[in-house]
């Protein structure tokens, strides 16, 4: 599926990848196919795309999606919500250098906890949740500060993983409550994915790519007839965005 973006402007880009079983080389593989959820300045939600990638989820193949979308006329985005992907942004600003990216604070909590033995872990996600639960960025910086004094010592890579990520994972603190819950996770996509899960999960693996892309255009098709309406308090997340991106707004 590959819809068409010509002189297209859109508020959030939400880029994640799900895993189909795809018959190669008389070989059954587990296979990334990258999607891309879009919500415009109508406040519509849209998929723009299937993307089947050659192998794991990568930084690279996300930068060849960013740049097909770009040839098909998107023209600006100005938050990209992603997951904690290594190389994610720089693969976004190659192709738009403008663009805010917004790192996943679900994925990031989970990857986090993996360094966290199971009977620290209540403690430990609650301190956590006063960081990202914060109402300021300086609040929630000074809340990590105390989480390293805390837990630095017992859970170093745990804490420095917030710290290492600091830029991308707070940057929904510079909006209002509307705005900032549409990009701290990536959930949107996420529950396009278990959708589109119920249906593939019935196939033991698709015989080629091009199987792939009919079955899930099929199923996006039907997914999609019901997003008839903008999304929750557009008009209010719309004034928001006109005036942080006032500098982009399209004439």
């Amino acid at each position: 599926m590959a819809k068409s973006t010509a002189g297209e402007v859109y508020a959030i880009l939400f880029l994640d990848a799900m895993h189909i079983k795809l018959k190669r080389n008389g070989k059954i593989e587990n296979v990334a196919v990258y999607n891309v959820l879009g919500v415009d300045l109508e406040g519509h939600r849209e998929i723009l795309g299937h993307w089947i990638g050659e192998g794991g989820e990568g930084a690279n193949f996300w930068l060849s999606v960013i740049t097909d979308l770009q040839n098909r006329g998107v023209e600006d985005v100005f938050i990209a919500a992603v997951d904690g992907l290594s190389g994610f942004s720089d693969a976004i600003h190659s192709v738009f250098p403008k663009t805010l990216v917004q790192r996943c604070i679900i994925h990031q909590i989970r990857y986090s906890l993996k360094f966290v033995t199971w009977q620290d872990k209540k403690a430990f996600v609650a301190d956590l949740k006063t960081v990202y639960q914060a109402a300021t960025r300086e609040e929630a910086e000074a809340n990590l500060s105390r989480l390293e004094d805390g837990w630095g010592d017992k859970y170093g890579a745990a804490v420095r993983s917030w710290q290492n990520n600091w830029a991308e994972l707070a940057v929904f603190f510079d909006f209002p409550k509307e705005i900032r819950r549409l990009i701290y996770t990536t959930n949107s996509v996420e529950g396009y994915h278990r959708q589109l899960r119920k249906v593939t999960k019935t196939k033991s693996s698709f015989s080629t790519p091009q199987a792939a892309r009919k079955l899930l255009y099929l199923v996006t098709m039907d997914i999609t007839r019901k997003w008839n309406n903008p999304i929750r308090y557009w008009p209010l997340i719309l004034n928001q965005l006109a005036i942080r991106f006032e500098d982009r707004w399209p004439v």
